[in-house]
C-alpha cells in the first residue's frame, strides 16, 4: 500500500478506535502493576533488586526493541506486526498471571516487553498513514495522546478493583480480551502498509540497540540498591560502549534501523528530548506516590487507586490548556513553563512526611503531573508531522523509544535512589528484638517491613513501621530533589532547543524533494 491524499472517511475513524484499544492496554499495564507491588512482595518475596526488575524488565525490553520492531514493520507490514504483537501480548499476560516465583514473573514481563514493542510503533505509524489531512491527523493524534493519559489514570483504578477482590495475577488478565478484539477487527478495519523502499534488515543494529540498554540499566540499579559490585561496575561502561557502537552502526549502515537525519529536524529532536525528560520525571515518581498511599497511609489497593485519581484533575486541565494554546503560543514557552510547574510539584514533595495530610501529597502529585504532561501536549503532533510519511515508522518508533526509556529510567534510577536511602536509614536503627531474617526483610523494602510488622507483637510492630515509614519518606525526599533539579534544567533545555520554532510547526516537505 502506498500513501494517499485526501480526507479520511468513516472506516478510518473506526479503525482509529481499533488502534486505541492496544494503546490503552499498554498505558494501563504499568499503572496496574504499581498497586500490585505490595501483594507481589508478600506472595513471591522478591529481593529489592528483583522487585525493580519486575517493574522495569517490561519497559526496558520494550524501549530496546522499539526501533527494531519499527523497522521490521516497514518490511513485513505494520498491520501484520500489530497483530503479531497483540497475540504475543495476550499470551505473555497469561504467563505473568500464572507466575509463582519472582524469576517467572520477570521472564513473563520480558515477553510482554517484546510483544509491546511490536504494538507501539504500529499504532502511531498507522495513524500517520491513515490520516493525511493535517486537521484530521491532529484530532486523531490528540485522541491517541488522550488515551495514553486515560490508560495511565485508569490503570491504578482497575488494578485496585481487581486486587480488592482477586489475587495479584488478575491485574495481567485485563489485556487478554482487549487483544483478542484487536485480532478480530484489525484485518477488517485497518489498512496494511509496507515501505516501498526495501533493503536488507540491519540485524547487527538490532542486536546493538538492545545490548546497549540492558547492561547499563543492570549496572546502575545494582550499584544503587546493593552497593559495590564488580560485575555491575563493568556493566555501566559496557552499556555506554555498546551505545556508541550502535550510533556508529547507524551512521555507516546502508539500511540503518534509525534514520539519524530525522534528528536534524529541530521540531523532531526537540520533541524527543522533551518526551524523555518529562516521562523520566513523571513515571519515576508515580511509583513513590502509589507506595506512599498503601504502605505509609495504610490504604487498600482500591482506596489508594481511587485517591490516585485526584491528581488527574490537574492532568486534564493541563491537556485542555495545551490543546487550547497549540498554534498560539510557541512550543518553547509552553514546554519550559510546564517543566517549571513540574519543578514546583517536586519542591512540594520534599516537604511530604509520614504524617503529612493526604491533601498535601495529592496536591503535590497533581502539580507535578500537570506540569510534566503539559509539556507533552504538542510532542506527538510535532514528531509525526515533522517526518515525511515514508519515515513515519522510524519517527514513531524513535519517539516511543524516548518515552519508554525515559519512564523506565525514571522508575529505575529514582526508585534505586529511594531504595538506597531507605536501606541506609534503617542500617543500625531497627528496633531491638528482630531476628536476623526479619531484619533483612524489613531493611530490603518497605513492603517487607509491613509484612514483618504484621507478624510481630503490637508494640514492636508499631515501632518498626514508624522507623521504616520515616526511612521511606527520606528516600522520597532525595528522589524529589533529583526531580526538582532535573525539571529546572529541562525547562532551560526545552527553551533553548525550541526557541526558534514558531507557534505552528510547518508541514515537512515530501521525501522525494
Amino acid at each position: 500500500m502506498t500513501a494517499t491524499t485526501g480526507r479520511a472517511g468513516r472506516r478510518a475513524w473506526i479503525g482509529l478506535a481499533v488502534l486505541l484499544l492496544p494503546t490503552l492496554v499498554l498505558a494501563m499495564d504499568m499503572g496496574v502493576l504499581f498497586f500490585a507491588v505490595p501483594y507481589i512482595s508478600t506472595t513471591l518475596a522478591p529481593s529489592g533488586t528483583e522487585q525493580l526488575w519486575i517493574m522495569d524488565m517490561y519497559s526496558f525490553l520494550l524501549a530496546g526493541l522499539l526501533i527494531t520492531m519499527g523497522a521490521l514493520g516497514d518490511r513485513i507490514g505494520r498491520r501484520r506486526l500489530l497483530m503479531i504483537g497483540a497475540a504475543g501480548f495476550a499470551g505473555a499476560s497469561l504467563l505473568a498471571a500464572a507466575a509463582d516465583t519472582a524469576g517467572q514473573l520477570i521472564a513473563a514481563r520480558a515477553l510482554l516487553g517484546v510483544a509491546g514493542a511490536t504494538v507501539m510503533p504500529s499504532t502511531l505509524a498507522l495513524i500517520r498513514t491513515m490520516f493525511h489531512d493535517p486537521k484530521q491527523r491532529q484530532i486523531a493524534l490528540g485522541a491517541w495522546g488522550g488515551i495514553l493519559t486515560t490508560g495511565a489514570t485508569l490503570g491504578p483504578v482497575a488494578g485496585g478493583l481487581l486486587l480488592d477482590h482477586f489475587w495479584w495475577g488478575s491485574a495481567f488478565l485485563l489485556a487478554v480480551p482487549v487483544m483478542a478484539l484487536v485480532l478480530l477487527t484489525a484485518p477488517v478495519l485497518l489498512p496494511e502498509y509496507r515501505s516501498p523502499q526495501h533493503g536488507s534488515f540491519d540485524l547487527p543494529g538490532a542486536v546493538l540497540s538492545l545490548a546497549a540498554v540492558l547492561p547499563l540499566v543492570y549496572g546502575v540499579k545494582t550499584l544503587a540498591v546493593d552497593g559495590w559490585d564488580p560485575l555491575a561496575a563493568l556493566a555501566v561502561p559496557a552499556g555506554l560502549l555498546l551505545g556508541g557502537a550502535f550510533y556508529w552502526r547507524q551512521r555507516t549502515a546502508a539500511n540503518p534501523l534509525l534514520d539519524l537525519a530525522l534528528f536534524r529536524i529541530r521540531a523532531f529532536s526537540g520533541a524527543i528530548s522533551v518526551n524523555t525528560v518529562a516521562m523520566f520525571a513523571m513515571m519515576g515518581f508515580t511509583l513513590f506516590t502509589s507506595q506512599y498511599l498503601q504502605l505509609v497511609k495504610g490504604m487498600s489497593p482500591l482506596t489508594a487507586s481511587l485517591w490516585s485519581l485526584v491528581p488527574s484533575v490537574g492532568v486534564g486541565a493541563a491537556v485542555g490548556l495545551g490543546a487550547a494554546l497549540a498554534g498560539k503560543v510557541r512550543p518553547a514557552v509552553m514546554m519550559a513553563g510546564g517543566f517549571l510547574i513540574g519543578a514546583a510539584g517536586f519542591a512540594m514533595m520534599t516537604r511530604v512526611g509520614a504524617d503529612s495530610p493526604l491533601a498535601f501529597i495529592l496536591t503535590a502529585a497533581g502539580v507535578l503531573a500537570a506540569g510534566t504532561v503539559g509539556t507533552m501536549t504538542l510532542t506527538a503532533e510535532m514528531v509525526v508531522s515533522a517526518a515525511p510519511v515514508e519515515r513515519a515508522g522510524a519517527a514513531s518508533a524513535t519517539s516511543e523509544t524516548a518515552v519508554e526509556l525515559g519512564s523506565s529510567l525514571g522508575i529505575a534510577l529514582l526508585g534505586a535512589a529511594g531504595a538506597a536511602v531507605y536501606r541506609s536509614r534503617l542500617d543500625g536503627t531497627l528496633p531491638a528484638g528482630l531476628d536476623g531474617e526479619a531484619a533483612r526483610t524489613a531493611q530490603d523494602t518497605l513492603g517487607g517491613a509491613v509484612t514483618v510488622a504484621a507478624r510481630l507483637p503490637r508494640r514492636l510492630g508499631t515501632d518498626l513501621l514508624a522507623t521504616a515509614r520515616t526511612a521511606f519518606t527520606d528516600g522520597l525526599h532525595v528522589a524529589a530533589v533529583v526531580g526538582l533539579v532535573l525539571a529546572a534544567c529541562a525547562a532551560l533545555l526545552a527553551y533553548r532547543l525550541m526557541r526558534h520554532l514558531p507557534a505552528a510547526v510547518p508541514a515537512p516537505e515530501p521525501a522525494a524533494a
